[in-house]
């Protein structure tokens, strides 16, 4: 087109110039296009006025929208030839909707210059039409392409689009893909086309090898399991197809230099590569080495070190001379492995307020096979935090943020403190898991400004199922606002809908069948105060439950369990060892009310018919909990859980003589005795649970977990605690039973299956579970996961084996959404029979409402 620009003006207006020259002393021009005689004289770089523009070649353009293209104004001053003429021939290529246009002077009127503008518009697209492929294949790459009806038809358009077609699937291994594409004037309407593509695709073709010349420190095996996309056929090869995709192959090609890299031969370099066709339609990639020599490091000198000593610095650095030169791992702990948590210089001087220190390593010698390095640091002045804010929370209140943030005006900049602080808002499970800080750093004053971004989503859950279980339709309302304001509860104006922003958990719950009914309220407030992060929690419930018989399906309202218990805790962030530790400590009650429902207690096969039951205990949590940033997928870090919960020795306290029931009891003897003895339940219980968090590659995160629990007793006579006990199997969430009891998940096996029908005292499980996140937008979560379980369920110590486990494998998925809570289905194979049972368990599926594994 630009050659197009200058051939014209010069053509029509400077060459005249020249080539009359020895005629006139002004130069002359034709009318128009069309005449081939006469002349119109000019006067080269004289200033005329314009007195009109006329266009010609015009097909569905109007002629004053191509003056509005010009830029030309009637009445302006113009020179020829000039800049305003030029520029108003590039402004008419430059709307991409012409592909030629000429100018000619029409005529000359004193100072008063009349110009013609002749165009030639380009066709615009009417219809596609790809044949070769599926319809539906076809309609989806019309989706993806940007070549819209309407558009413009240039030569251009034609190249990219035959290029853009053919890589689609030569991306997916077919190779040998044609695509034939013309154009076709369309009759229907002026100036289009229809657009013919036809695609022949071939057959996918497959890699059959990958051969190295020239490698004698890595086998072929190993540089081609260095290359993580590009991968050669092999029977029984599913997880990654063996085709060729150019650019993922030159990325691999990176990757076999950079393994060399780490083992020391920094020279290492690609000599040739090429692709090579067999005669059974495979292909060969055959790639020529030049591996060099292999280096080591020699010295490694610190300069301009003050704030930290060699030693120090070299602790960090953890390389020794003589060790093998490794580029990759010297950058790593230089300038950090991207990691929250590196451990590098850099990440060190950030750390510790020096903001504006800069770490870079120079090999300032290289003889022979050594390496001498030279780290280079400019510490320069520790840098303040001048002003810290928050964008975004729109709902929450600001000191709700601000109490969880480890980065203060005038503290001194602290890289790990801005990752913590990211955790710390993600973990208050109001946020988006990607917050974002922004730095700004202002050098002449040595501070920086702190802003973090938030996204917010729902802090209010709501649970409203039904379902039948237990013979009888189950219908359940619970309600969870996860950021509630107390404070603004009898405020009208915060009902926006309902009072929120203090950071506060107020849950209610409503769960009612024709054989029970459950009611409970809880609420938390975590910085009691205001001033430390020392929580308050109360909670109270009251359970109601009905006699069913399974055979006849009728509800005994004779026969009926009440439970009512209330909990009142306090929890406190500890300092030591680290800030992650917190303790929580609380005093629980539950009155059992036994009302003709047998409840087996002791050792003994006697029931408890009549009668209350008593429970109170203390209870104490020691916890560390590092994994973050987000509470719905973290991605790093660790959780770890100790457990107690005892009540008062009280058969020991008061020194009676507990025996084995007497013989010659009635049953309304025996019920009373029983009644007596287990009217104060007493027992210990202890747990321990631990989760790490690894991540394997970007959303993809392993997550191991194990966890073991006991229940004691005090005295021999009265045994293990009807309540409180452990029932191991199936999804892990609870059916409404709150006796203490723990539901432990353990997918593949039926709900409590692995447990006696009472309960177990001990249980211990394992767990190993790869997930891989899907999106984590606000609105909702979802991540896919695969796992492998062992777990089992003991009822004493002389049936415990740790290694007699039952085993499961799986996979399955969880969405969360801000107002439903964690939704999600497992598909589980069960490897070992449940007791009882010869079969093993197979195939299960779980339905996970609620809760995280």
């Amino acid at each position: 087109m630009h050659k197009n620009l200058f051939l014209t003006v010069l053509l029509f207006i400077t060459s005249f110039v020249t080539a009359k020259a020895q005629e006139s002393p002004k130069d002359s021009i034709p009318s128009n296009k069309e005449v081939t005689s006469g002349k119109i004289n000019y006067e080269k770089g004289k200033e005329y006025i314009l007195g009109g523009i006329t266009v010609t070649g015009l097909q569905k353009f109007s002629e004053e929208t191509v003056k509005v293209y010009t830029g030309l104004i009637i009445g302006q001053p113009i020179k020829l030839p000039g800049d305003k003429l030029t520029s108003a021939i590039k402004k008419l290529y430059e709307s991409k909707q012409f592909n030629e246009v000429d100018v000619y002077l029409s005529k000359i009127d004193g100072n008063t210059v009349y110009l013609q503008f002749d165009v030639n518009e380009l066709p615009r697209l009417n219809n596609i039409t790809i044949t070769g492929i599926s319809k539906s294949k076809a309609e989806d790459l019309k989706k993806e392409t940007e070549i819209k009806t309407g558009v413009q038809v240039t030569d251009n358009l034609i190249v990219t689009t035959r290029n853009y077609f053919r890589k689609q699937f030569t991306d997916k291994g077919f190779l040998k893909t044609k695509v034939s594409l013309n154009t076709k004037k369309d009759t229907t309407d002026t100036n289009t086309v229809d657009m013919f593509i036809h695609i022949d695709r071939g057959d996918r073709i497959k890699i059959k090898s990958i051969n190295f010349v020239g490698n004698k420190a890595l086998t072929d095996g190993k540089l081609r399991g260095a290359m993580k996309n590009t991968k050669r056929k092999f029977l029984g090869r599913f997880w990654k197809t063996s085709k060729y995709i150019e650019d993922d192959f030159k990325e691999d090609l990176k990757t076999v230099l950079e393994k060399y890299s780490e083992l020391g031969y920094r020279d290492a370099r690609i000599l040739n590569d090429r692709l090579v066709w067999n005669d059974d339609n495979t292909i060969s990639l055959e790639i020529e080495l030049e591996e060099g020599r292999q280096y080591r490091f020699k010295e490694i000198l610190f300069v301009g070190n003050k704030k930290y000593t060699d030693e120090q610095l070299n602790n960090y650095l953890r390389i020794d001379k003589g060790d093998v030169y490794n580029g990759k791992v010297l950058k790593e702990r230089i300038t950090g492995d991207g990691t929250p948590d590196s451990q590098d210089i850099q990440s060190l001087y950030h750390n510790n307020g020096y903001l504006f220190s800069s770490v870079n390593a120079v090999e300032t010698k290289v003889k022979n096979d050594s390496i001498t390095v030279e780290v280079r640091i400019r510490e320069d002045e520790p840098a303040t935090i001048r002003k810290v804010t928050v964008v975004g929370n729109e709902k929450t209140n600001d000191h709700v943020i601000f109490r969880e943030l480890r980065v203060k005006p005038g503290d001194l900049f602290s890289r790990q403190n801005i990752i913590r602080s990211i955790r710390e808002i993600g973990q208050l499970g109001f946020f988006d898991a990607n917050v974002t800080p922004d730095v700004k750093p202002d050098y002449q004053n040595k501070t920086a400004d702190v802003e973090f971004s938030v996204v917010e989503k729902g802090g209010s859950q709501i649970e409203l199922q039904g379902g039948f279980g237990g013979g009888s339709f189950i219908g359940t309302l619970g309600l969870s606002f996860n950021n509630f304001s107390i404070k603004n509860l009898f405020n009208k104006e915060a009902y926006k809908p309902l009072p929120m922003g203090d950071g506060q958990s107020l849950a209610l719950r409503l769960q009612a069948s024709r054989t029970n009914s459950t009611y409970s309220l809880s609420f938390t407030e975590p910085w009691l105060g205001g001033r430390r992060p020392q929580s308050l929690s109360f909670s109270i419930f009251y359970s109601n439950q009905y006699r069913f018989d399974f055979q006849t399906n009728r509800v005994d309202r004779n026969q009926s369990l009440d439970i009512f218990g209330l909990t009142l805790g306090l929890g406190k962030r500890l300092s030591w060892p680290d800030d992650f530790f917190s303790l929580s400590q609380s005093i629980s009650y539950q009155r059992i009310g036994l009302n003709n429902f047998p409840y087996r207690v002791g050792s003994s096969n006697v029931a408890l018919q009549e009668g209350e039951l008593n429970n109170l205990a203390y209870n104490a949590v020691l916890s560390r909990n590092s994994a973050g940033p987000s509470l719905i997928f973290p991605t790093y870090g660790s959780e770890f859980t100790l457990k107690a919960k005892a009540t008062l020795p009280y058969s020991l306290l008061n020194g009676e003589d507990i025996g084995p029931i007497p013989d010659n009891l009635t049953a309304s003897e025996t019920q009373d005795f029983l009644a007596d003895r287990y009217k104060w339940l007493e027992y210990y219980k202890l747990s321990a649970k631990g989760k790490w968090y690894t991540s394997l590659a970007k959303k993809l995160v392993l997550m191991s977990n194990f966890e073991l629990g006991y229940l004691g007793f005090y005295n021999n006579e009265l045994g293990i605690t009807p309540v409180e006990r452990f029932f191991v199997g199936g999804d892990g969430i609870a059916q409404g039973q709150l006796d203490g009891r723990e539901i432990i998940g353990l997918r593949g096996y039926q709900n409590n299956s692995l447990s006696s029908n009472e309960g177990s005292s001990i249980y211990n499980k394992f767990q190993l579970e790869v997930r891989y996140s899907i999106t984590d937008k606000p609105t909702a979560s979802i991540y896919t996961l695969g796992f492998l379980e062992a777990g089992n369920a003991y009822n004493n110590f002389g049936s415990f084996n740790p290694f007699e486990l039952k085993r499961s494998a799986g996979f399955g998925v969880r969405i969360f959404m801000p107002a439903f809570g964690l939704l999600g289905i497992d598909f589980a194979h069960g490897f070992d029979p449940i007791p009882g049972m010869t079969e093993k368990s197979g195939w299960q599926t779980h339905f996970i409402i609620g809760r995280q594994f």
